[in-house]
C-alpha cells in the first residue's frame, strides 16, 4: 500500500486533515451525527488558533464488500484502498460506531483488521459510540480503547458516548467540546511526528506498510504468482 504520514512541524500552513471513520449504516446515522459534531468543534478550535483544517469521511457501510474481500485476500483494493490512504494521511481521527449486542460494530473491527499494525502509530484519535441504551456506555473503554491501544494510537482522555436521552442533555455538548479540545491540542502540537519522526525504524512494522513519517514508500512487486493469488487472481502456473 502506498501510504504516507506528514510531519506537521515542516508545513505549518498546510490544512490539518481530520478523518471520520463512521461504522454507522443507518440513514440518518446517529454515529455519523455524533462524529460530525466532534469534528466541527475540533475544526473551530483549530481555526481559533489560526490553524486551517478540513474533514474527510470514511463511511464503512458502502465498503463492506471490499472489506470482506480484503480480509480473505489480505490486500485492500479500490475505494477501500483509497480510504486506507486517507486514514494514513490524517492528522487526527474520529472513530464512531454503533453498539450492537453489547459490542462494537463488526464492520469497524473488520476494517481495523485489514489495516497495517503501524498505520495509526501516535495518531491522535477520538473514540465515540452510540447505542439504544446507556447500559452500553462502557463499550468504548472496554473494547474500543484496548483495540486502538494495540494499534498504538494516541486516544484522547475523553471519549463520547450518546444514548437516545443524551441528545437533549447539555452534558453531551460538554463532553464533545472536551474531546474536541483534546484532539485539537494534540493535532496543533504535531505530537505524532514528534514521537515517530526520529524512532520510526525502532517500531515493529507489518508487511506492506508505508506509513512512514519521511514519506518514503516501499516498493512491492504485485505481478508475482503469490501476489496475484492473494489479490484474487490466478497464477501463471494455474493458467498454463
Amino acid at each position: 500500500m502506498s501510504t504516507t504520514t506528514q510531519n506537521l512541524t515542516d508545513t505549518p500552513d498546510e490544512p490539518r486533515r481530520i478523518v471520520i471513520v463512521n461504522a454507522g449504516t443507518s440513514d440518518p446515522s446517529s454515529s455519523r451525527m455524533l462524529a460530525d459534531r466532534i469534528a466541527q468543534k475540533t475544526i473551530n478550535q483549530l481555526r481559533a488558533q489560526g490553524i486551517p483544517a478540513s474533514v474527510r469521511l470514511i463511511d464503512l457501510g458502502p465498503l463492506a464488500g471490499e472489506i470482506a474481500h480484503a480480509i480473505v485476500s489480505g490486500f485492500p483494493q479500490g475505494a477501500l484502498l483509497d480510504a486506507v490512504h486517507q486514514l494514513a494521511a490524517a492528522d487526527g481521527v474520529i472513530v464512531a460506531t454503533p453498539v450492537y449486542k453489547a459490542g462494537m460494530s463488526g464492520l469497524l473491527k473488520s476494517f481495523v483488521d485489514i489495516l497495517d499494525n503501524d498505520l495509526l502509530i501516535a495518531k491522535p484519535l477520538v473514540l465515540s459510540a452510540t447505542a439504544g441504551t446507556a447500559r452500553h456506555a462502557l463499550v468504548i473503554d472496554d473494547q474500543l480503547r484496548s483495540l486502538f491501544a494495540f494499534m498504538r494510537s494516541l486516544t484522547t482522555p475523553t471519549s463520547v458516548f450518546a444514548a437516545p436521552e443524551d441528545w437533549a442533555d447539555p452534558a453531551l455538548l460538554g463532553r464533545i467540546e472536551r474531546a474536541a479540545n483534546e484532539l485539537s491540542a494534540m493535532i496543533a502540537t504535531g505530537i505524532s511526528a514528534a514521537i515517530t519522526g526520529k524512532v520510526w525504524d525502532k517500531y515493529q512494522h507489518s508487511f506492506g506498510s508505508n506509513a512512514r513519517p519521511d514519506g518514503a514508500a516501499a516498493e512491492f512487486d504485485f505481478d508475482t504468482d503469490l501476489m496475484r493469488l492473494a489479490t484474487g487472481g490466478s497464477s501463471i502456473a494455474a493458467r498454463s
